[in-house]
């Protein structure tokens, strides 16, 4: 497991890297860049405790709602403010939260060379005046966000596609490695009302290409193009952890089976179908589209005909992630009692 994820983040960070050294077809590298970020964060996902942030059905109901409200305040502010007032903002938020994801990716690699105490003790801060609120964290976490926080403050001077891109890919693989749907019908919940989300607020909308376009901050991959219409090839975060945290559960469906890849790979290989789907049409017809329009259909149509070739459609509709994790729970503290 370990030496997937370890292999996956050399490639990612190779891919990252690359047009720097050498010319990649920028399409070729947001299909291969955003299906390995997906990747990592499926592995990282596996772990003996199940990640902390489940989603219920009633959230993943309300999801594309909220999403909506969001999506339309921003392009209201920016209909009616300062574009350069709300992205400054802008900026100063994702700087934070930049630290944060930063820190977070990088700790696995930083914890191995560092004391054991720096990585187990827990030192919490408490903010002034406000005592209810408090801040826990390690030695070892001060120490991987120290890089972090260089590495913001070069993107938010100088706002390079590259370092837009380190973020975006931070962000995405925190997204699918902390995000549970808990179930395989909140993941068709999510994914149904998010696909019609998509559909209706770029193709009935100008609401979505407008934010898109105005929104100067790591929310999308961006790679350059030669195309002075159109000088960068993007893809949104959405379309990379919305989907990623679904092939993450089937990856974790199949570890605690004990069959470790066997659903993960027809769902991983829908992505990257619908991916490839979503790159051809949007340069057939020169216009942006909905990515979810593609990758939805594929990812569930793949992981659901292979589950209905192997006869396990009620196994898998069953399966509940926070139920799971509490049975193996109850064991290991029987078991330690027997011992």
């Amino acid at each position: 497991m370990k030496n997937h994820e370890r292999l996956a983040n050399l490639a990612l960070a190779g891919l990252t890297l690359a047009p720097l050294v050498v010319k990649v077809n920028p399409n070729l590298n947001v299909i291969l860049t955003a299906c390995l970020s997906v990747y990592v964060g499926c592995y990282r996902s596996v772990k003996p405790t199940p990640p902390s942030e489940t989603m219920s059905n009633e959230h993943a109901m309300r999801f594309p709602l909220v999403g909506s409200a969001m999506l339309l305040s921003l392009f209201l502010l920016f209909k009616f403010l300062s574009k350069d007032l709300v992205n400054a903002v802008l900026t100063c938020y994702f700087f934070v939260l930049g630290i944060v994801a930063l820190s977070a990716t990088l700790l696995p690699a930083i914890r191995r060379f560092l004391p054991n105490q720096w990585n187990d003790n827990v030192n919490v801060w408490r903010f002034p005046y406000i005592r209810s609120l408090e801040v826990k964290f390690t030695k070892s976490q001060i120490i991987a966000a120290i890089p972090g926080t260089f590495f913001c403050a070069w993107y938010a001077l100088k706002k390079h596609w590259l370092a837009n891109n380190i973020l975006g890919l931070a962000f995405c693989i925190q997204g699918i490695e902390m995000l549970s749907l808990g179930s395989f019908k909140t993941g068709a919940i999510l994914l149904t009302g998010l696909f019609v989300y998509d559909i209706f607020w770029v193709f009935f909308t100008p609401v979505m290409v407008s934010v898109a376009k105005s929104f100067d901050a790591p929310i999308k991959l961006l790679f350059p193009t030669s195309d002075s219409a159109r000088p960068f090839s993007m893809l949104g975060l959405g379309d990379i952890v919305i989907p990623g945290i679904f092939v993450a559960l089937a990856l974790r469906f199949d570890v605690s089976r004990g069959k470790e890849s066997q659903y993960f790979k027809s769902a991983f290989i829908g992505y990257t179908v619908g991916l490839v789907l979503t790159i051809i049409v949007m340069n057939w017809f020169q216009a942006a589209q909905p990515a979810l329009l593609y990758i939805v259909p594929a990812v569930t149509g793949f992981l659901a005909a292979h589950c209905l070739w192997n006869g396990e459609v009620k196994s898998l509709l069953e399966f509940d992630e926070s139920k799971t994790s509490s049975s193996e729970e109850t064991n290991a503290d029987s078991n330690k009692k027997e011992d």
